[in-house]
């Protein structure tokens, strides 16, 4: 093979895996020599352990080898963002309040991935908390700038080859905003869609977890293995049951797409503004322009609001034991939440549930919206993990939402496009997200620069 095992999607690794073309173990191996060679600069995991993926990928061979039935993830190394519980690794959430902290049951979908045949290789950086305060990771394209926040490790770590997927969340931008700055595919399903219990919690309306993957068929294929109702958690009952691993793969008529710019399109830097316009534009007639209700235009202090009131009660225990091992802006966002009303909070909660009725009946004639997925390229990593504003009013709502990395940005950066269906319309999402791809990157289109 002339190109590096890394380089490969996980897709086609599941097919060179089950047909016995490679080895779980040569696969596991290719992979930590890349953090090897790569994790000094990038610093994208907070626990790994090379010994034990190996032991684990050599069991999965030797299963292989005796003709046992094997998982649709079969072999493949996964990276853990470091707020879902392991039992086997620390899960310290990004703070020294938990270092140390050692779960004694996996997360339900670190428990899936297992099922399922997955190598984990370990727990990759996340922010403090999952919030705004950065950890150590760079960005892989450019060692000077942020890979965004709070799932950092992840989508570094899927950007630079180190593993093929990784588990993130996003409770405002957290998957999104990482997957544009650093180049990769960044999945959020709907709200409802993947189980968070075992996973750090701050707000149960606004956590949703996310994966992180080079191609749409990749994310299709680890959805498809990891979703499904879980009992203790409540916001999956009744997801209805979804065929998402062939989503990615159906032919047929060219999805129904419409262009909305956000409610807050002003913040977006020009080169980015210039670049998705260029690219709506290259679509030509088979897409429709769209623009939200004025009422739309609150949904950040919204989201600011339940986001508050939820952290403050989340981590309230943390705040009075240890709150001088927090940063000065989580310990802001708390003591501001706690003082966030039992009415004001309803009062956020009943017009979200208005703006989700209002972009229901908009959404309803198409497939899918096409709107940024950040404000720019990946900022210096002395000005932050960037703005999560594109991706807030589609995290409030629940929607399901993809970043696709469609574009170039200043100094070659990469820059993505999102897309955004109705409530629980992954299946129409991830097709349409599938579509556009081949669409950009085939012989007759060419993918705009910002």
């Amino acid at each position: 093979m002339t190109t590096p095992l890394p380089d490969y999607s996980a897709v086609e690794l599941a097919r060179l895996l089950r047909d016995g073309e490679i080895g779980a173990e040569e696969l596991t191996a290719a992979c930590l020599d890349r953090i090897a060679a790569l994790e000094p600069g990038i610093k994208a995991w907070t626990f790994f352990d090379a010994d034990r993926a190996l032991r684990a990928a050599g069991e999965a061979d030797s299963r292989r080898a005796k003709g046992e039935a094997l998982g649709v993830l079969h072999g493949l190394p996964v990276g853990i963002k470091d707020t879902y519980d392991t039992l086997d690794m620390p899960t310290e959430f990004g703070t020294p309040i938990h270092r140390g902290r050692q779960p004694s049951t996996d997360a339900t979908m670190v428990d899936r991935l297992r099922r399922a045949g997955a190598i984990i290789l370990g727990k990759t950086v996340t922010s403090e908390y999952a919030v705004y305060t950065a950890g150590p990771t760079r960005n892989p394209h450019d060692l000077t700038r942020t890979p965004g926040g709070s799932s950092s490790g992840s989508a570094a770590a899927v950007a630079s080859g180190m593993v093929p997927l990784s588990l993130a969340t996003q409770t405002n931008g957290s998957t999104i905003r990482p997957a544009s700055f650093c180049g990769v595919v960044g999945y959020k399903p709907g709200l409802g869609l993947l189980s968070r219990t075992g996973i750090l919690k701050q707000s149960d309306l606004l956590d949703q977890p996310g994966l992180m993957a080079r191609t749409v068929a990749d994310v299709a294929m680890l959805s498809a293995a990891l979703g499904g109702a879980d009992a203790a958690d409540h916001r999956t009952i009744g997801y209805p049951a979804l065929d998402l691993s062939s989503a990615s793969t159906v032919q047929g008529r060219p999805p129904r797409l419409a262009f909305i710019r956000s409610p807050y399109w002003n913040r977006l830097d020009d080169d980015a503004a210039m670049g998705l316009e260029g690219f709506v534009a290259g679509l030509g007639g088979i897409i429709e322009e769209v623009e939200l209700p004025h009422e739309f235009d609150q949904a950040a202090s919204i989201h600011a609001t339940i986001m508050g009131a939820d952290i403050a009660a989340a981590y309230a225990d943390d705040y009075h034991r240890a709150k001088a091992l927090m940063s000065d802006t989580l310990v802001t966002i708390i003591e501001k939440g706690a003082l966030v009303s039992a009415s004001t909070l309803a009062e956020a909660f009943t017009a979200r549930d208005r703006l989700l009725l209002r972009f229901t009946d908009i959404a309803a004639k198409y497939d899918a919206i096409i709107t940024p997925a950040a404000r720019g390229i990946a900022p210096k990593c002395e000005d932050g993990t960037g703005d999560p504003i594109m991706a807030t009013v589609w995290t409030l709502l629940g929607l399901p939402a993809i970043s696709l990395p469609l574009l170039t940005g200043f100094e070659n950066m990469p820059l993505g496009v999102q897309l955004v269906s109705g409530q629980r319309d992954d299946r129409t999402l991830l097709r349409a997200a599938a579509w556009l791809d081949r669409h950009c990157r085939s012989s007759s289109f060419n993918t705009a620069s910002a």
